[in-house]
């Protein structure tokens, strides 16, 4: 049986001397790069290896051109991958500190090239540690593997589609940022405030129960459902600040058996480097 979407503590912990487990930690503030670095080596999952969003999971930046956090090329992922000991045997387990939102970036990646596997630790760092489970800080050193992609480019559309399908309604937007910054009332990473006309706000907190966990399947069925109407959940795009907590989003709609989604992982970082683009605010 391989996980998909989510994997409790419990569900992990009798699997942490299994060789075709891997654990990935993904900690990170976007306001302090080396938090998540420093947070794993003061203490881990035991057997986890850091995964750093913007030296493991992101590609150059390339200013003007492209957002805060791009995709790396697929055979520059794979091999961090395999360097991880990752290939097609393996179940990975993601998690971090903030509910998955940075965590469900490598799991949204995980299933662009093809690695289906793959699932979010429900409830994360903090659910882990105050459940009393076993901590490390050693570092992992897990024999290296060969990943083998199976790229799934369907799973992404790019600026262009989305600019030129703008007013489409068959075509939802989500965006996965907090209300204040979708309205444009704030804006503390990107030079302009807004969002791409037409999407709708869905803050990407609002999957997760109080504590933490993430809301029922049906309970994430309703939310997005209201958001869908009757389209498909395969037509729908999903986009964020930079192509990090749209996962989030992405991953709940999947454990409430909305497959399919898209992501535009450039976002909005990326849709404000073309000033022909439209912004809306409010």
């Amino acid at each position: 049986m391989s996980f998909t979407t989510l994997v409790t503590s419990d569900e992990l912990s009798r699997h942490l001397d299994d060789p075709d487990w891997v654990i990935l930690d993904c900690r990170f503030s976007l306001v302090d790069a080396e938090h998540g670095r420093r947070a794993y080596e003061e203490g881990h999952v035991p057997g986890a290896a850091y995964a750093h969003l913007e030296e493991d999971l992101s590609g150059p930046i390339l200013p003007g051109v492209t957002g805060r956090h791009p995709l790396p090329e697929i055979a520059d992922f794979a091999r961090t991958l395999g360097s991880w000991g990752v290939d097609e045997r393996a179940q990975v387990v993601v998690y971090d500190d903030m509910g998955g939102a940075m965590a469900g970036r490598l799991w949204w990646m995980l299933g662009w090239v093809g690695h289906d596997a793959v699932a979010l630790l429900d409830g994360g760092w903090q659910r882990w540690g105050g459940e009393g489970w076993p901590l490390s800080a050693e570092a992992a050193a897990r024999p290296p593997r060969v990943f083998t992609p199976a790229p799934r480019p369907e799973r992404l559309v790019p600026a262009a589609d989305v600019h030129g399908r703008l007013g489409d309604a068959s075509i939802p937007l989500i965006d996965a940022r907090a209300g204040e910054r979708y309205r444009g009332e704030v804006e503390p990473l990107d030079p302009v405030a807004g969002h791409i006309p037409g999407a709708v706000c869905a803050a990407f907190e609002e999957n997760l129960s109080p504590d933490g966990t993430f809301k029922s399947p049906e309970q994430l069925r309703q939310r997005f459902r209201a958001i869908l109407g009757d389209t498909p959940p395969e037509d729908s795009v999903s986009y964020c600040g930079s192509g990090v907590t749209a996962c989030h989003n992405l991953l709940a709609m999947e454990h409430a058996g909305l497959t399919g989604g898209r992501l535009y992982a450039g976002s909005w970082s990326d849709w404000v480097t073309d000033p022909d683009r439209p912004v809306e605010r409010g």
